[in-house]
């Protein structure tokens, strides 16, 4: 009789039984055909990071509110982009190991927030963070449907629950969507004041059709438009803000957003997910940010495969938000032009061992957009971005 790992003996019905359902349960074989603990390819893939030391002009030590305090979402889909916004921001920080980031993972995600959490440890061993633990069934039966089913994520509302998870001690907190990458020092950001009663600071985009964020049903409501009052509203992109999370947590602002939720849920009063309910509390109500600091809708339409350019002005943060993510297409070869931009901060390999060919990143952004690289600031308002 040969007995198997555990002391299975493989001639047994029941013995094979109990073998299978442990693999069932998440168990996999070792090399010796025992079972073991599921490992995850996905950790060999990234390369460790270059080690990031303050600057000269750093303090020696810092407290907590000293510290510049980061909130990501980080998850098993959207891990690279995770990975090479840190990096960007380490890269382009002029003191980064005064940066904390605070991670949150969703419960139920494939990798499970442990494995995450050792990841990013591989990746970042000198990085200082947390990682918390976003429970799904906090929020699930507060999402509707939207026009694109990535809009349901519930891990796209962990935002409205920084002031509970993150400690009372944080009272300020940059939040990052993760198909960003800075090229700028984040400090800049960090810095910016929020005015007043201001409760988040982001730039503002008052050009844009702010009705067309609200179904119809809401517009010809005689009582729902009178919430912006005098207050002037004007679109915000949710995926990069300065939040006050002291005045966050006094004026219990999750469970005005939750409120706006509940309301959706009953009368449909909105189409796309988590953004709606922060121009609803917030709208007219945010301290504008130079539009420096966030670039967005580089992600264009992956569908039909449009590209975008740049806004008018210098860049400091660009954010690939849309259905077009830089790293798919990339991968895919069919990158659009600002691509680029994101790959010399991709962790993700195999790659060639050569050093990204920024040279070649710099024709082909010339080619497309016309602009002058010998005067780098008019594009990134950065100069050394290309070192």
């Amino acid at each position: 009789m040969k007995m198997g790992c555990f002391g299975f003996d493989f001639s047994n019905f029941q013995s094979i039984t109990v073998f299978f359902l442990l693999l069932m349960l998440g168990l996999s074989l070792s090399p010796n055909g025992c079972l073991g603990i599921r490992s995850f390819p996905e950790e060999r893939r990234f390369i460790e990071a270059p080690e990031y030391r303050n600057g000269v002009q750093c303090p020696v030590t810092a407290e907590t509110q000293d510290m510049v305090h980061i909130a990501m979402t980080l998850d098993s889909e959207y891990l690279r982009g995770s990975m090479a916004a840190v990096h960007s921001v380490l890269r382009h920080s002029s003191c980064p190991e005064h940066i904390f980031f605070h991670f949150i993972a969703a419960e139920f995600d494939p990798s499970s927030p442990r494995v995450l959490t050792q990841l990013v440890r591989s990746i970042f061993p000198s990085l200082d963070f947390n990682v918390y633990i976003f429970r799904e069934d906090t929020v699930l039966n507060l999402i509707s449907s939207s026009i694109r089913h990535a809009l349901e994520n519930p891990l796209n509302y962990a935002r409205n629950y920084l002031g509970d998870m993150l400690d009372p001690s944080v009272t300020r907190v940059i939040y990052l969507d993760s198909d960003i990458v800075l090229v700028d020092d984040i400090e800049k950001l960090w810095k910016t004041p929020l005015s007043g009663s201001r409760i988040i600071g982001a730039p503002e985009y008052c050009h844009a059709n702010f009705t067309k964020y609200f179904t119809d049903s809401f517009w010809s409501d005689p009582d729902l438009p009178q919430v912006f009052g005098s207050r002037n509203p004007c679109y915000f992109n949710t995926g990069v803000m300065v939040m006050d999370l002291q005045k966050w947590r006094e004026g219990n602002y999750r469970k005005k957003i939750e409120k706006w939720m509940e309301l959706q849920r009953q009368r449909r009063i909105y189409e796309l997910g988590s953004l709606p309910p922060f121009l609803l509390v917030f709208g007219g109500l945010v301290e504008p940010i130079n539009h420096r600091w966030n670039q967005h809708g580089l992600g264009g339409d992956n569908v039909m495969g449009s590209c975008r350019s740049l806004h008018p002005g210098p860049v400091s943060l660009l954010h690939w938000s849309g259905k077009g993510k830089p790293w798919a297409r990339l991968d895919e070869k069919r990158p659009c032009p600002l691509d680029y931009l994101w790959e010399p901060y991709d962790l993700y390999k195999p790659k060639p061992k050569s050093r990204p060919n920024y040279q070649r990143s710099k024709m082909r952004l010339y080619q497309y957009n016309n602009l002058d690289f010998s005067t780098s600031n008019i594009l990134f308002g950065y100069s050394n971005y290309f070192i």
